[in-house]
């Protein structure tokens, strides 16, 4: 078995984790790959691969050392096909790298196939007249970009207008996003394993905009309204930060593709919710 290792350097225990990942893991007879950038040295753990695109095509699994959001940016440079992900945390939450450092020991079950792969839906986006496409395993965000400043936007389902407000902007988000920016704003938590999309409005100037929960097969539409002085900001996942500006549309639908998730625990979003929302 191979297995990529995508490490973020700047979380100070990082290396020190995957170094002892890789030890485990060799001792299984895994084959441990790092992309040449890496940027310490690994002794003879690992077998450095040019790119981190060839490291992952040789690759049967991929771990990421860090938290939720570098397995987010790992999925966001690599794209939705690549190989399942197994995410081990030192970060803050872990809703997504669930293998904690301080019991490597359930990485034995990634050498030995005693696993189970979960699919999670993605989102696919595009803003009209641009060819881009962008993939969120999270969200899709459309925030205003002014600290002094509201927007205003409106929100078509299949052209149907079902939605208008002003404010901080609007969250489109997956069922497995549903437990991140768009729960911080009030929105619901679904079910990891289902289809569908949960828009959120941020911070909106109105008692009337409850968060909405859409079927997967539809397509929504966010238009920017209004005041041509003031921009919006489009994100996917944290990344690819695109100026908006007034009259721009964002078309958003479920992507074709999903993410396979390394999972260890039939029931890890239930556990994540229980331990580590519940109890903060």
């Amino acid at each position: 078995m191979n297995v990529y290792f995508a490490v973020n350097e700047q979380k100070p225990t990082a290396w020190e984790v995957a170094l002892q990942a890789a030890r485990l893991l060799r001792s299984n007879k895994v084959n441990c790959f790092l992309s040449a950038d890496a940027p310490r040295p690994t002794g003879q753990l690992f077998h450095i691969v040019a790119t981190e695109k060839e490291a992952a095509e040789q690759s049967d699994a991929i771990i990421t050392v860090g938290g939720d959001g570098t397995l987010l940016h790992t999925v966001a440079r690599l794209g939705p096909q690549c190989p399942p992900i197994l995410g081990i945390n030192v970060g803050r939450m872990g809703f997504l790298a669930t293998v904690e450092p301080a019991n490597l020991e359930p990485l034995n079950r990634l050498a030995t196939g005693d696993y189970m792969l979960d699919e999670r839906s993605m989102l696919e986006a595009r803003i009209a007249g641009k060819p881009m496409v962008y993939t969120a395993l999270n969200d899709v965000v459309i925030s205003k970009s002014e600290v002094n400043a509201t927007i205003r936007c409106t929100v078509y389902c299949d052209s149907t207008p079902v939605s208008s407000y002003r404010g901080d902007g609007v969250i489109v988000a997956t069922p497995t996003g549903s437990t991140a920016y768009s729960l911080s704003a009030g929105g619901p938590v679904v079910d990891a394993r289902s289809n569908g999309m949960v828009v959120t409005a941020i911070s909106p100037h109105s008692l009337n905009t409850p968060p909405m929960v859409f079927a997967g097969e539809r397509q929504l539409k966010i238009e920017i309204c209004e005041n041509s002085r003031r921009t919006a900001c489009f994100s996917s996942d944290g990344t690819n930060e695109i100026r908006l500006e007034k009259e721009d549309v964002v078309y958003v639908r479920q992507s074709p593709y999903k993410i396979r998730l390394v999972c260890l625990n039939e029931a890890e979003q239930l556990k994540s919710i229980d331990k580590k929302l519940k109890g903060r």
